[in-house]
């Protein structure tokens, strides 16, 4: 799946990085036109993994993101974000991915994704190494 075609609404994971420039104005004119368009429909379901919620938690807590808990929220609520479970089989899959990626809440983003079929929209590169797995961006 690639961003220059046009995409169709559906079901998407964000990328941690894509629900933190939802937030401003600069993040958004960022994304190209298509994945813009993509996140404005009505019927494209936004979900982001329980492994993003951590992870900006986490990055909040030592000082490398400053979103707060209610930051978030709003986030998530202006953008119709759902957010999604991580579920056994998930986990359980991390132990087949290959180690392209380092990042464990990405490793989760991706196992999930492809335990699910889910594509994720994102704009880090490493996601498209991982066999079957959806990217857009």
């Amino acid at each position: 799946m690639d961003a220059r075609r046009d995409l169709v609404a559906g079901r998407y994971f964000l990328d941690t990085h894509v629900l933190i420039e939802l937030g401003s104005a600069e993040g958004l004119q960022a994304m190209p036109t298509t994945v813009r368009r993509l996140l404005a429909d009505p019927e494209t379901e936004r979900l982001i993994s329980v492994a993003s919620e951590i992870e900006i938690a986490i990055k909040n807590h030592i000082g490398k993101l400053h979103i707060t808990r209610n930051e978030l929220a709003t986030i998530c609520a202006k953008g119709l974000i759902t957010s999604y479970p991580i579920r056994g089989e998930h986990a359980d899959r991390l132990f087949d991915l290959p180690l392209h990626h380092r990042d464990p809440f990405d490793r989760l983003i991706i196992s999930t994704a492809l335990t699910d079929n889910i594509p994720v929209i994102t704009r880090d590169r490493q996601f498209r190494k991982y066999k079957g797995l959806q990217v857009v961006w």
